[in-house]
Formats: C-alpha cells, sequence, structure tokens
C-alpha cells in the first residue's frame, strides 16, 4: 500500500511541475482519527519550490496536492484498485496530508492474511542477495554472560528480518580461542589442578556445567595474579606463545589451512610442557564450544560459519604485514605494528604488539578476508556491544584502506548494555552476570506464574521456557538496539503490560476462540462494517509486511516489538469489547470477528517468530 501511495502523491507532484519526489515519506498517524496514512510531502518541499510554484505556503501546495491526486483516483485507469480503497484524502494543519481507508480495504485485508498465513508479511526485497551476520561472539575459558546473551538475542532477530526480506542468511560465530584471556585461564586452572589435587582427567569426569564454572574460577585466578604478580605474569606471557602454537597444530588443520606465523621463535623459555599444554588446550577449548553450543541450542540459534580467532589472525597478520609495506601501518618506538588513526581523527591501535602477536584487530582482518572468501557476501553485518564503537571505527578506516571491497559492504551495529536490578546483585558469579543465569531466573518467574492459583493451565516446563525466554528477549528487542537495557523481572515477566508474556498470551486467546469455532475458514463479505473496536484492530493488522520491511532496512527490530504490542493491545480491547461466538452474535458478525481473531493470530505468531520468539497456543 505504501508504494502504490508513493506512486499516486509522485504522478500528482509531476502534474504539478514538480520532479523531486525525494520527500513523499509515508507514515502511520499515532491517532487514527487523523487517518491511516499521513505525509508532509506538502511542507518538505515548499521551501525548495516556493518560488516555481503558485502556492503561497505548504498548505495551499498540500491543497493542490490533494486536488491532482484526487482527480487521479477519479480519471486514470492506473489507480482505479487505490480508488476503492481510499475514502477521503484530506489536508491538515499547516499542510499534512492524511488518508483514510474504506471498511472495505481492512475487510480484504482479512482475507489476505488469511489465504497467506505463515508468509503473510514476507517479501523479496532482498532476493539473490546474501548477508552474513557475525553476532554473539562468545570467547572460551570464559563466562557466556548477558553482554553475549543480548548480542545472541539482537543478531538473531535481524538474521531472521534478512530471510524475511529473501536473504540467503549466513549466520557467523566469531570467538578468541587465543590470547592473554586463555593463558591467563589455563594458568589459573594448572594452578587450580595443584591446589585441589586433581588433573585434566578428574575435570573431564564432572558434568559440563561444572568443568566449565571450573574453568572461569581459572580465569578469575589467572586475571588477578597476572595484575598482581610480575612472576605470574611472565608466566602467563610464555604460556601465551604456547598457546598460539598449540592452536596452529590443533585448530588449523581443522581448516586445511597451513600455519603462516612461525610463533617458535617467540618462545624463550617456559616452565611448562608443549605437549601437556596441548592436550589441556585442546580439551577445555572444545568444551567451552560445546558449553556455547548448549546455550544456542536453547535460544534457538544456529550458527553457519564458525570463526575462530586462532585461524583469522594467521590470515590478518599477513594483511597488516602487507600494509605495513604500502605505509598504512607504521611501526611503533617498541617495535609494535600500529595505524595511525589520529590522522584521521580516531586514534591509534596496535595491530601487531611489541611481542610479535596478533592484536584483535589483526584477528577482525583476517575475519573480514574469510567471510569474503568462505561466503563472498553482498552485506556483513557485525553485532557487538556499543563499547566497541570507537574500536569498530578504527577498523573500518583502516580495513578500508588495506582492502576497500571488504570494508564498504561491512556495517557494525552497536547494541547497548544490561543494567539489572541491584537486589539481584547476590546471584552474581564473581563480577560477571551469566547469560544462563539470566535466563534460568526469568524461566523460574514464569513457572511461579504459571502456577499461581490464578493460573489457567497447569505449568509445564516447556511452556516456562517459552514464556521465560519471551521475557527476555521481548525486553531486550522492545527499545531500541542502541541504548541501555534496564532489565526487570516483574515488568518483564508479566500477561499485563508491554512484554513478551502479553503479546503470547494474546497469541494463545486467539488460538482458543478459534479451537472453540471449530477452525473452519470465516466467509466474509467485502461489505462488512467495522465497529471502533474492530476497526482499530483491523487498521493494524495488514501493517506487518510494511513493519517486518522497515525494520530490515533500519536494522531495528524494535519496530516489530513495538507492533506487536500495538496489535495485541487492538485485541485484548476488541475482545472485552465484542463476543466473536456468543449467542446474540449474528451470524455476519461471528465470521467478521472469527476472521480479525484469525488474522491476529497470524500476525502475532508471524511476528513473534521473527523475533525469535515461541507463540504457544496454550498458555
Amino acid at each position: 500500500m505504501t508504494s502504490h501511495l508513493q506512486q499516486l502523491f509522485s504522478q500528482a507532484l509531476e502534474n504539478l511541475g514538480i520532479t523531486d519526489h525525494s520527500a513523499i515519506q509515508l507514515e502511520h498517524p499515532a491517532d487514527t482519527t487523523h487517518g491511516d496514512y499521513s505525509t508532509n510531502v506538502a511542507m518538505q518541499l515548499f521551501s525548495q519550490i516556493k518560488n516555481k510554484v503558485e502556492y503561497t505556503n505548504p498548505r495551499e501546495l498540500a491543497q493542490g496536492i490533494v486536488e491532482h491526486a484526487s482527480k487521479l483516483l477519479a480519471g486514470d485507469d492506473s489507480f482505479t484498485g487505490l480508488s476503492g480503497c481510499i475514502k477521503e484524502i484530506s489536508v491538515a494543519g499547516p499542510g499534512f496530508i492524511n488518508i483514510s481507508f474504506r471498511d472495505a480495504f481492512f475487510v480484504s485485508q482479512l482475507s489476505t492474511i488469511l489465504e497467506k498465513g505463515t508468509t503473510f508479511g514476507t517479501n523479496q526485497s532482498l532476493k539473490g542477495k546474501t548477508v552474513v551476520v557475525e553476532y554473539t561472539d562468545p570467547n572460551p575459558f570464559k563466562e557466556f554472560h548477558i553482554g553475549h546473551l543480548y548480542s545472541n538475542i539482537v543478531g538473531e532477530s535481524i538474521a531472521r528480518l534478512f530471510e524475511n526480506s529473501g536473504a540467503t542468511v549466513v549466520r557467523a560465530d566469531f570467538f578468541g580461542d587465543v590470547g592473554m584471556h586463555a593463558a591467563k585461564s589455563l594458568w589459573g586452572l594448572l594452578q587450580n589442578f595443584a591446589d585441589d589435587e586433581i588433573d585434566l582427567e578428574n575435570l573431564a569426569a564432572m558434568p559440563l556445567k561444572e568443568r566449565i564454572a571450573y574453568l572461569g574460577k581459572s580465569y578469575a585466578r589467572g586475571a588477578t595474579a597476572y595484575k598482581e604478580d610480575e612472576a605470574a605474569a611472565e608466566s602467563i606471557k610464555q604460556l601465551n606463545f604456547l598457546l598460539f602454537k598449540a592452536a596452529q597444530e590443533i585448530v588449523l588443520p581443522q581448516f586445511d589451512e597451513p600455519p603462516q606465523v612461525d610463533f617458535d621463535q617467540f618462545i624463550t623459555s617456559s616452565e611448562c610442557d608443549f605437549e601437556s599444554i596441548k592436550q589441556i588446550y585442546a580439551m577445555t577449548r572444545k568444551w567451552s564450544l560445546d558449553y556455547f553450543e548448549e546455550i544456542y541450542a536453547r535460544l534457538g540459534t544456529r550458527f553457519d560459519n564458525y570463526y575462530p580467532e586462532s585461524r583469522t589472525g594467521e590470515e590478518g597478520y599477513q594483511m597488516v604485514l602487507a600494509g605495513l609495506k604500502k605505509g598504512i601501518f607504521e611501526t611503533g618506538e617498541n617495535g609494535a605494528i600500529i595505524f595511525p588513526g589520529e590522522k584521521y581523527g580516531l586514534h591509534n591501535r596496535v595491530f601487531i604488539n611489541a611481542l610479535g602477536l596478533p592484536t584483535y584487530e589483526t584477528k577482525d582482518f583476517g575475519l573480514a578476508l574469510l567471510k569474503e572468501r568462505d561466503i563472498a557476501p553482498d552485506f556483513s553485518i557485525i553485532v557487538t556491544g556499543n563499547e566497541i564503537n570507537e574500536y569498530f571505527a578504527v577498523i573500518l578506516k583502516s580495513l578500508g584502506q588495506v582492502a576497500p571491497a571488504l570494508a564498504q559492504y561491512t556495517t557494525h551495529i552497536a547494541h547497548g548494555m544490561v543494567r539489572l536490578p541491584e537486589g539481584k546483585m547476590s546471584s552474581r558469579t564473581g563480577k560477571i552476570f551469566r547469560g544462563e543465569w539470566l535466563l534460568d531466573e526469568a524461566v523460574e518467574s514464569a513457572h511461579d506464574l504459571l502456577t499461581s492459583p490464578s493460573a489457567d493451565v497447569q505449568h509445564t516446563s516447556d511452556l516456562a521456557e517459552q514464556i521465560g525466554q519471551a521475557a527476555i528477549k521481548f525486553a531486550f528487542l522492545k527499545q531500541n538496539v542502541g541504548g541501555d537495557i534496564a532489565f526487570d523481572f516483574a515488568e518483564s515477566v508479566s500477561f499485563e503490560g508491554n512484554s513478551g508474556p502479553y503479546v503470547q498470551y494474546a497469541h494463545a486467546r486467539t488460538q482458543s476462540i478459534i479451537r472453540k469455532s471449530g477452525g473452519s475458514i470465516p466467509q466474509i463479505s467485502g461489505a462488512a462494517s467495522l465497529l471502533p473496536a474492530e476497526r482499530s484492530l483491523a487498521q493494524l493488522l495488514y501493517q506487518l509486511p510494511e513493519v517486518l520491511l522497515q525494520a530490515a532496512e533500519t536494522y531495528q527490530p524494535h519496530l516489530v516489538a513495538q507492533y506487536l504490542f500495538a496489535v495485541a493491545q487492538a485485541f485484548n480491547s476488541f475482545y472485552a469489547a465484542h463476543s466473536v461466538l456468543g449467542e446474540n452474535v449474528t451470524s455476519e458478525q461471528k465470521q467478521l470477528r472469527l476472521a480479525l481473531t484469525m488474522a491476529t493470530g497470524v500476525v502475532l505468531k508471524n511476528g513473534l517468530l521473527v523475533l525469535g520468539i515461541a507463540a504457544p497456543d496454550r498458555m
């Protein structure tokens, strides 16, 4: 509908002698008494063309546009279908153009929704395009914290939005399996082994979650020692070299790729036996990745490509050395290779440190190259927390000089941070809120909600899981991606208010009504008229396709969440105002209201699935 209206107003402007149509932006007024669509095109254009037209102010221009649009609707065969939908085009205020639709249009859209079913809301705007979406990116040997959970939820929703637009989406996970964090963790692990009088075999016999907790405790010990103990810090540095070498022998063969960097040259001395370290590294790395896979499966995420830093660092190393020869990079006073970001209003960053090791920056370079080699995407989207915005500004600037094509199709999307109520601080693990802890807490809250005396159905673990995840995902996605999230359990795990469970419950209510009706597709008359509550709901339902398209184009899944909440509210108001299957309902009313109910179910379910949220049929 948006495109049809844009064509109408474009032609009206042409007939007025105005060739600039870029200002035609249509939106849905918050107050539907102002119409179903509105545009401020007259106000946008007037200052540019006031000396070229006879109108003296934007309102007069708007009236001229409306007159020509009305003539087109009445006399141009190409707009015949549109003329049957539009009830009125009017001018309001200083020059807003408002468009109102007939009831027949909304009724016809109900039929369209029911006919398309699970495909309603899809589009083909990105058909033939390949998009790689990289997100989550937790590091082995460390905790999967709430920041990773947030990144996963945002990244998965964006991936689904692209798929909804017809793109081939490749989900990518980039993780740091080498680096100082790994060395700190394994150093702490060796110390804990000695203190606890256990070894790798004893640790392997523990359940996976206990192994991961032990690794987390080991990392905390290593990180503390690195800061406070010079001897320990030196041991960790030497262990770091061994891990880079171990990764070359363990990881690179998995990709059938030879080593490109000689790490033996950096190993001067070490108290650790290389073969023992290699075995511990291989096992603990696998445990971490296995644990992450359990969390991904729980969240409904499936990654297609995995990019360990031990692999990307090799590729990036060569890119940085090549850039050094071209003068893109410089050698610092301590021998480190840096990108002089200050020359571009940014900040300098080290790409190869004084020890000769690749930094995160170099690994990101290699990642970009490997994505091109493995996937050849049309677009590459990277989702991270906003605390590294300045880092990515340097990465994309330097990458643009070394490999311009890779930088041009790469977009960085930064989400905010998650803030939790102070009352939950006692549930921390060290200084980190674990992502799995938040999931478990939300599911437990959902369980309490389902087993309360007023609950409609008995609790099931699957339903509690679906509701708990909906609470978290919806709370994270209902706000603009760039802002921080203040997560509140009472508000989020609730069947009332702006929450995931509220939207889920509205969907479950539609399914309950449908089951009682027998489930047959209703037969509705095109001449049916709508009562206010029916119209308020119908005015929203047909908008799902444009909401999903806009959300994909702007990387803003919150548009979908806000829309679904509005639909759920409108449906509940409709349900409170009108009986659907009651004895006093006429046959015609029953069919119309069943159509509204079924269409609402389709819209809520399709929209929730794009956000990665389940739509239970019973609650």
